[in-house]
């Protein structure tokens, strides 16, 4: 995905040009055919060639990701989530802080980073 987001529009060569390891393009293809059929690629056709594009924001996808290990591991509670980072030494006081701040800008109708 962090290379969909960076590159698109592109296919599946522009892809496998990219990677750090030899990959066939046919094994790019079937990993973008997955992610398309869960919705997180989609594509149109340029003289029979698939040029993929994201479908929702990388910020978008990750808070989904965030929202389903907050419901597997921490039964629904953010907090209990963002207390085990700082007790993780994950995230600082400082950073949670500054983090609290923009969120409360963004609340009250600021301009979000």
């Amino acid at each position: 995905m962090d290379l969909v987001w960076r590159l698109a529009p592109c296919t599946a060569e522009d892809i496998r040009s990219k990677l750090g390891q030899p990959l066939r393009e046919s094994t790019v293809r079937t990993v973008l055919h997955r992610l398309e059929k869960k919705g997180l690629v989609s594509h149109t056709t340029e003289n029979r060639t698939f040029v993929y594009s994201a479908v929702e924001a990388r910020g978008h996808v990750a808070a989904q990701a965030v929202q389903r290990i907050v419901d597997w591991f921490c039964h629904g509670s953010m907090e209990e989530l963002l207390t085990g980072m700082v007790d993780s030494a994950v995230l600082d006081r400082k950073e949670l802080q500054r983090l609290a701040a923009k969120i409360a800008n963004k609340k009250e109708g600021g301009k979000s980073c």
